[in-house]
């Protein structure tokens, strides 16, 4: 469990601080990375989408067995960006400055995968206040 722990919080703070800077970035994005951003709705709804599961990513790291169901779906955050971003750098649709940002997705998602199995056996801990466990 504390695996688990060290890397759902771990990749949730990671997260933060790279996602959140972007969020005022825009106008320097569009000038260092060329075409411009055209549909700043796009931009702005992947950026707050994404700074949300790094809070979920945190909430996971509090107490990753009560909120092991959530383990495959944070894979599943994680595998299609980086699998887009492979096949947009090799048809030349993007630049291959993206590709360290995506491998540490597919890490990450290794990672939160072998979470999900070392968490497997593990059971919730009994509510002293009787009713389901917590």
């Amino acid at each position: 469990m504390r695996f688990a722990r060290w890397v759902f919080t771990g990749a949730g703070v990671y997260g933060v601080l790279v996602i959140l800077p972007q969020l005022f970035l825009e106008d320097r994005i569009s000038r260092d990375n060329p075409p411009a951003i055209t549909h700043p709705e796009y931009f702005y709804g992947f950026m707050w989408v994404t700074l949300a599961w790094q809070f979920a990513f945190l909430v996971i790291g509090r107490d990753p067995v009560r909120f092991r169901a959530l383990m495959p779906v944070a894979v599943l955050e994680k595998i299609p960006f980086a699998v887009t971003m492979y096949l947009m750098v090799a048809n030349g649709r993007v630049g291959a400055a993206i590709l360290p940002f995506s491998t540490i997705d597919v890490i990450l998602a290794l990672l939160f995968a072998l979470s999900y199995w070392r968490t497997s056996g593990a059971q919730l801990a009994p509510n002293p206040m009787g009713g389901r466990p917590t």
